[in-house]
C-alpha cells in the first residue's frame, strides 16, 4: 500500500511540475509578445504600475479595448485637409511658438477623433495610441505636457520646438503619410 501512495505522490508531483513549467513558458511567451508589441511603452507601464503582472494585464486590456474601437484610415480629402492645417500650425511657430504647440495638440486630437479614437480624456487617448503607435506615445505624453505647461509661460522656444517635433511624428503616423524618399544622386 505504501508503494501505491508513493507512486501516486510521484505522479501528482510530476504533473504539478509539468503544469508549472507550461504555465511559466506561457508567461514568458506573453511577456515577450507584449514587450515586443509595446516596445518602450512596456517598460513605461511596468515602471508606472510597479510590477510586471499588473502592467501586462493593463497592456493586454488596452489592446483588447482598441480592437473593439472602429479605428479607420482617413479618406484622401480628410488627409489633405489635415496636412493643410498642419502646415498652417507650423507656420504659426515662427511668430507664436506657444500658439503652434497648443494648436498641434488639438490637431493631433482631432485626427485621432476623425480616425475613430475616443479623445475625451488625455490619459485614455495616450493609452489607446500606445497600442498602434508604441514608439511615439512617450514623446506624445511629453509634447502634451509641454502644451499644457506652455500656457503658463514656463517653457522656452527650444522646448516648444521639441514638442512640435513630437506632435508632428505622431501626426504623420496617424495620417499614415509615408516619409519622403531620399533624393537619388
Amino acid at each position: 500500500m505504501n508503494q501505491n501512495y508513493l507512486v501516486i505522490g510521484l505522479v501528482v508531483g510530476a504533473v504539478a511540475v509539468v503544469a508549472l513549467m507550461i504555465w511559466s513558458l506561457f508567461r514568458q511567451r506573453r511577456t515577450r509578445s507584449l514587450a515586443s508589441r509595446f516596445g518602450p511603452e512596456y517598460d513605461h507601464t511596468v515602471a508606472a504600475l510597479g510590477k510586471r503582472a499588473p502592467a501586462e494585464k493593463e497592456l493586454a486590456a488596452r489592446a483588447a479595448r482598441v480592437e473593439k474601437l472602429s479605428i479607420h484610415p482617413l479618406t484622401a480629402p480628410e488627409r489633405e485637409r489635415f496636412l493643410e492645417l498642419w502646415q498652417t500650425t507650423q507656420t504659426h511657430f515662427v511668430d507664436s511658438p506657444l500658439t503652434a504647440v497648443v494648436e498641434a495638440d488639438g490637431l493631433v486630437a482631432e485626427v485621432m477623433r476623425t480616425r475613430g479614437y475616443p479623445v475625451s480624456d488625455f490619459e485614455q487617448r495616450a493609452a489607446d495610441v500606445s497600442v498602434d503607435h508604441p514608439a511615439l506615445v512617450d514623446n506624445y505624453r511629453r509634447a502634451h505636457a509641454a502644451a499644457v505647461n506652455a500656457e503658463g509661460g514656463k517653457l522656452g522656444t527650444e522646448e516648444l520646438r521639441q514638442a512640435l517635433v513630437h506632435f508632428r511624428a505622431l501626426f504623420e503616423d496617424l495620417l499614415q503619410v509615408a516619409a519622403p524618399e531620399p533624393a537619388m544622386r
